[in-house]
């Protein structure tokens, strides 16, 4: 059972870990090439479909299958394969904490902007959003990346 929940861990988290990294080095890049009214709708809509139920079924299970491989005793894991396992949880763990106290936030305040009145020019929203949301990716990614590793490392 802990071998299949550590397989899982390592399957969900490369998953993520693909996201994060596309949306890094193609994405985002992509974007940054649009005017500023063609970046902010089209920001706002990747934000409306992203976070659907297949996205957050792997949003959350970077945290609770390492968790549950962590719970189910395992006879022959080594020290070093559960503090890698416990390193590439606290790597998840960091990652939701950029992600709910940083990008979504940001998210939520691009989507907000749309609705006010008046709204204000995409040139003033995009400067507000853009950098900051760029960096916090950068490290979530980075951290994402890192608990895949260390997953991965665990298993052998």
């Amino acid at each position: 059972m802990a071998t299949t929940l550590l397989a899982l861990a390592i399957i969900s988290t490369g998953l993520y870990a693909g996201f994060m990294l596309t949306f890094q080095t193609g994405i985002m890049p992509a974007l940054a090439m649009l005017s500023d009214d063609q970046f902010v709708p089209a920001m706002r809509r990747i934000n409306e479909v992203v976070p659907r139920p297949l996205f957050l079924l792997i949003f959350f299970s970077i945290m609770a299958f390492p968790a549950a491989a962590l719970a189910v005793p395992v006879d022959g894991r080594t020290d070093t394969q559960r503090w890698l396992i416990i390193a590439g949880l606290v790597c998840a763990v960091i990652n939701h904490l950029i992600t709910m106290a940083g990008n979504v936030p940001l998210n939520n305040a691009l989507a907000a902007s749309e609705k006010a009145s008046p709204p204000p020019p995409d040139s003033e929203v995009r400067a507000a959003f853009e950098p900051r949301w760029n960096r916090l990716h950068l490290i979530r990614t980075l951290f994402t990346i890192a608990s895949f590793a260390l997953l991965v490392a665990a298993a052998f």
